[in-house]
């Protein structure tokens, strides 16, 4: 039998390196409850929040502060391989140590994938809020523009709602100044496909996936991490449209959404759903081997949308609440055939439902003095947010019950 300090210690390590990186809370709890049982520590006991694991057991103790930061869904995917790994081939505690150790070194994306996944991404989605093809090319530019700030300077010296702020206000006068220069032909579709790529994903699924857990607190805490960055995009935006409307003859006149009538057809849809899905599943260091999977199941939660909204009447809310549930199911399909975590389908396949244009109009319509329209997009965005909870919640506790099924969640 192993020395159960040894066991725990790497056991604390396990949980450290899948939440840091994108894990679910209940993920976390069962893969160090399943190996600190298979090495002979099976009486320890965890205690997993959104930014701390305390594990305890036979005269070993400890705590840890894990801040929320970005993700690497990639070693969530290799942790789960590994803990596999460790009980159909009876790993040795040592090789273990070593292969973790290995996942927790491993190199992040090229800078030059990011920049290509940001530009693809960025752009497909600008279609998917309406845009048309000269607004995409745009958005390609300023995506790289924002990606390369982001990179280089506001992930390296300012904190992170500091980051969105600067981040929200240098891509709206990216698009802002493109615009005043005769590219494009639609600004709000422009900027809303720009601010994508600051839009936490992770933290805002992984939020509602435990809250429809149970984890009511890890779940909120995480959703309120999402709300300042999405509090911070918007105040960027905000301040953007201040100092343009400060330097110019006035505040740029938008009239609410518009849909660009050649990219609103089903294939162009259809298409950048896939394409902004796959490539946002790399920005969020999916596998590559799983992102073609992450694209189709995006694809097809957005067509679910689609066809709910433009063939029935009622409305973008329920559209959501369907595509939501239709995600929710489609990736615990994907994640038991690959054997991987469902939250690497879920998170970039539920993507195109989140509310990320009604931060930009709420923040417009704040700015020009519009409050009523203001209220209304934002009511429209939180209703949104509460389809995709009630989704998620219904596809995992009523079309398929969870359960503590080793390995493929």
């Amino acid at each position: 039998m192993e020395d159960k300090k040894k066991v725990l210690s790497f056991v604390a390590d396990v949980g450290h390196t899948l939440l840091e990186n994108g894990a679910e809370i209940f993920r976390v709890e069962e893969t160090m409850a399943r190996v600190s049982e298979h090495y002979g520590a099976g009486d320890s006991d965890f205690f997993v929040l959104s930014n701390g694991i305390f594990t305890t057991g036979d005269s070993y103790a400890k705590s840890e502060y894990i801040p929320i930061r970005g993700s690497r869904l990639d070693k969530v995917v290799d942790v789960n391989q590994l803990s596999r790994d460790i009980v159909a081939q009876d790993l040795p505690l040592e090789e273990a140590i070593l292969r973790l150790e290995a996942i927790k070194n491993k190199a992040s994306s090229p800078i030059w994938v990011r920049l290509l996944s940001a530009m693809l991404g960025c752009s497909a989605f600008c279609i998917i809020f309406g845009g048309g093809l000269a607004d995409c090319i745009v958005c390609m530019a300023t995506a790289i523009l924002l990606c390369l700030f982001m990179v280089f300077f506001a992930d390296r010296f300012f904190t992170k709602t500091l980051s969105n702020l600067l981040g929200g206000m240098l891509g709206t006068l990216l698009c802002i100044f493109l615009y005043s220069s005769g590219l494009g032909s639609s600004l709000p579709n422009m900027i809303v496909g720009t601010m994508i790529l600051l839009i936490p994903g992770v933290a805002f699924t992984n939020g509602l996936r435990d809250i429809s857990n149970e984890d009511y607190l890890s779940g909120s805490t995480r959703l309120v991490d999402a709300l300042v960055v999405f509090f911070c995009i918007a105040l960027g935006v905000c301040l953007a449209f201040i100092i343009q409307g400060a330097v110019s003859d006035g505040l740029v006149v938008l009239h609410g959404p518009k849909t660009n009538p050649v990219t609103a057809c089903y294939p162009f849809q259809l298409a950048a759903a896939f394409i902004g899905t796959t490539f946002f599943a790399i920005l969020f260091g999916s596998p590559y081997r799983n992102s073609l999977l992450c694209g189709a199941v995006g694809m097809f939660g957005w067509l679910a949308f689609l066809l709910v909204t433009r063939l029935t009447d009622t409305g973008v809310v329920l559209g959501t609440f369907i595509a939501a549930v239709l995600v929710a199911v489609l990736s615990r399909a994907a994640a038991r055939i690959q054997k991987c975590p469902e939250i690497v389908y879920l998170v970039c396949g539920i993507f195109p439902l989140i509310p990320g244009g009604g931060v930009f109009w709420s923040s417009y319509f704040l700015v020009s003095g519009q409050l009523h329209l203001a209220l209304s997009s934002g009511f429209t965005a939180v209703k949104i947010t509460i389809a995709i909870v009630f989704g998620i919640i219904v596809a995992d506790n009523v079309i398929w019950r969870r359960k503590a099924l080793p390995y493929t969640r």
